[in-house]
């Protein structure tokens, strides 16, 4: 009877631990919570409230996008969009798709023009497919994004920018894979 009575007892003090560990960690979220308000450290309060301070809001240009190609370059690239309108000092990508339509490994480097000219000194990319070489696969397609801030600085009177890429091809080196097969020796039959 002793035996059932200690394991009685010691069932009713698991229980209250465990209670209490549970309202503890229970607790710790709040507590955690006003840690973070009254230091300014990680405000999950204002985590959605997130906002671009730099994007001029009262003001919106239109970009307008072109693609074109050299007359030797068996390459059909286009801009997914025609056009996209956006505020100076916001974050911005747009997307350009390429298609080898050719049976051959291609390289080509694309040449950004812009217009009016000026407008081009307030364009601040981050990240470009013209940035280097692109090497393509026979029948390869592919998107390639282009991610920039158009500068708050932008005079007033440009409402209407034209972004233009042209894609030159760029002779460089045998891909690895054929310049293998170029090396094997023909075998006499």
């Amino acid at each position: 009877m002793a035996v059932i009575r200690a394991n009685g007892q010691t069932l009713r003090k698991l229980l209250v631990v465990a209670v209490a560990m549970f309202g503890f960690g229970y607790a710790l979220v709040p507590f955690y919570q006003k840690i973070c308000e009254v230091t300014g450290i990680n405000n999950l309060q204002n985590a959605d409230a997130v906002v671009n301070t730099q994007a001029d809001l009262s003001r919106t240009v239109t970009l307008e996008l072109d693609a074109n190609t050299r007359n030797d370059l068996p390459w059909t690239f286009r801009p997914v969009v025609s056009s996209v309108r956006i505020h100076p000092g916001q974050l911005t990508q747009i997307v350009y798709e390429v298609h080898n339509n050719s049976d051959q490994f291609i390289s080509g480097q694309a040449i950004p023009s812009y217009g009016p000219q000026l407008a081009g000194k307030y364009i601040r990319k981050l990240d470009c497919f013209c940035f280097a070489k692109q090497d393509f696969k026979p029948r390869e397609i592919r998107k390639m994004p282009v991610t920039f801030v158009l500068q708050n600085e932008l005079p007033t009177d440009i409402d209407t920018i034209t972004l233009s890429y042209t894609f030159f091809r760029v002779e460089g080196p045998v891909k690895p894979a054929a310049a293998a097969v170029a090396r094997e020796p023909k075998t006499a039959t």
